[in-house]
């Protein structure tokens, strides 16, 4: 496991690199689209986003494009973590909340904070982030299965496009729906962890 969030970590500075080393912002009809590179980046409704680390260069930008509030899902201390986010977020005209999700241990009481950070401010245009979008992926679809009514089939196809969760998060995942009620179970749904390219 050890060597796995290595590697986990190498990916994301990967990545991080590779968006700093001179992407250019596209003009798509004269809006800036610069979605594009945020890792993992995914629009579930008008809304409602999810992705991995942004850059600190892209928190004005999230800002001009209608962002209300960034709700960061990992941990403060993490190598690829922007400096200042909150002070950064603020400066830019937009609310920044912070539920730190160890990702070895999510809870439900991790994802009660969360669901109530959504649920009073639902008109907010939010982006939810983490370091790759597995923490927040994961917690959007719980939140959209459980308080927005989205078939757990259609959920999981979103959730499919980030990653397979491993038996920590699967467990995380059926241990929170099952406190709601709910089963993660659906004829569409493949719960077998898979390789993420």
């Amino acid at each position: 496991m050890r060597f796995a969030n290595e590697i986990f970590k190498f990916t994301i500075v990967l990545q991080m690199l590779s968006v700093a080393s001179g992407t250019a912002l596209a003009a798509d009809e004269g809006a800036l689209v610069f979605t594009e590179e945020i890792p993992n980046y995914l629009d579930y409704s008008d809304t409602l986003s999810s992705s991995g680390q942004p850059l600190a260069i892209h928190i004005p930008l999230l800002a001009r494009t209608g962002f209300d509030q960034i709700i960061y899902l990992a941990l403060t201390t993490n190598i690829t973590a922007i400096q200042k986010e909150d002070e950064l977020a603020l400066k830019n005209g937009m609310d920044f909340l912070h539920v730190a999700v160890d990702f070895e241990r999510p809870s439900l009481r991790n994802f009660e904070l969360f669901a109530a950070i959504l649920n009073s401010s639902a008109d907010q245009k939010t982006l939810v982030h983490c370091q790759v979008n597995f923490r927040a992926s994961t917690f959007l679809f719980l939140y959209r299965v459980i308080y927005l009514g989205v078939p757990i089939g259609e959920a999981k196809r979103d959730l499919d496009k980030v990653w397979g969760p491993d038996q920590v998060w699967y467990r995380f995942i059926t241990n929170t729906l099952a406190a709601y009620g709910l089963s993660h179970e659906c004829d569409a749904c493949d719960w077998q962890e898979r390789e993420f390219d």
